[in-house]
């Protein structure tokens, strides 16, 4: 765990860090600022990959952003990091602080890698897929960390949690450099971030790891990720966004159901 601010990780902070995610709104997170130590969050910065350089683009109703796990071509950083938050100390250190038991990361692209968005990037208001379509386990968190060392409040991008009707976005939560976000996925866990307006150089840069159980007491089925329009936007979208959420999540379910990997 040496690559991690050690501020977080003693016992006092511990029970300090899961009293703060049991109590937040509007549903349980932790924002932890400076949690890589300085000089790993620099040198994630100054080694990040170009967008071009990132196998996925997502681009289209919902969402245009960038991103990829392929360690074996990143610069070693990002394999340390990845392998830090999978040993069975920080494991431990994410059930002390969350009260969620036996989770781990999985090794595919389902399980950590990082996001990029350049300018006009957005990510629409959604909730995760909850369950691992081919290992069938429930995703229980999200860890982000940002590393754009330039980013100013200006540009837009900040983390929204909408609450679980979609009616308000109680928090925004910036992406500023070495900033982690832990959140718990469920079914109201709305979140997601506006279109970004950001100069040449600059890109909205994060790491993730997605924190699976083998169980989830209370689980509902499977479904692929859930967009959701704002209530703000045109009725136009709203009516496209439902439609095409609809069909994509009854086509997902149906080929999950005859074993049809996708």
């Amino acid at each position: 765990m040496d690559i991690f601010n050690s501020t977080y990780l003693t016992e006092n902070t511990r029970k300090d860090l899961r009293q703060s995610f049991d109590d937040a709104k509007p549903y349980r997170h932790l924002v932890l600022d400076n949690f890589l130590k300085e000089e790993v969050a620099l040198e994630t910065y100054e080694n990040f990959p170009g967008v071009e350089a990132l196998k996925t683009h997502w681009k289209g109703l919902n969402e245009n952003k960038a991103e990829g796990s392929d360690f074996g071509v990143f610069h070693p950083v990002f394999s340390k990091i990845k392998e830090q938050l999978t040993t069975p100390e920080f494991y431990k250190w994410i059930t002390d602080v969350t009260g969620i038991e036996d989770v781990f990361i999985t090794d595919d692209q389902m399980g950590s890698g990082i996001h990029q968005g350049s300018n006009g990037s957005f990510l629409d208001i959604h909730i995760d897929f909850n369950i691992h379509h081919v290992k069938n386990v429930h995703r229980r968190l999200n860890l982000l960390i940002y590393l754009e060392k330039n980013w100013k409040d200006e540009y837009g991008g900040g983390l929204e949690m909408w609450n679980a009707d979609m009616t308000n976005c109680d928090k925004t939560v910036m992406p500023d450099f070495n900033r982690c976000v832990i959140f718990e996925t469920s079914e109201i866990s709305y979140h997601g971030y506006s279109k970004i307006t950001i100069p040449e150089g600059v890109t909205r840069k994060s790491f993730f790891a997605y924190f699976y159980t083998n169980e989830r007491e209370g689980a509902t089925g499977y479904h692929d990720t859930v967009f959701k329009a704002r209530p703000t936007e045109s009725k136009s979208k709203r009516v496209k966004t439902a439609v095409k959420e609809n069909l994509k999540n009854k086509a997902k379910a149906t080929l999950k159901k005859l074993g049809v990997k996708f």
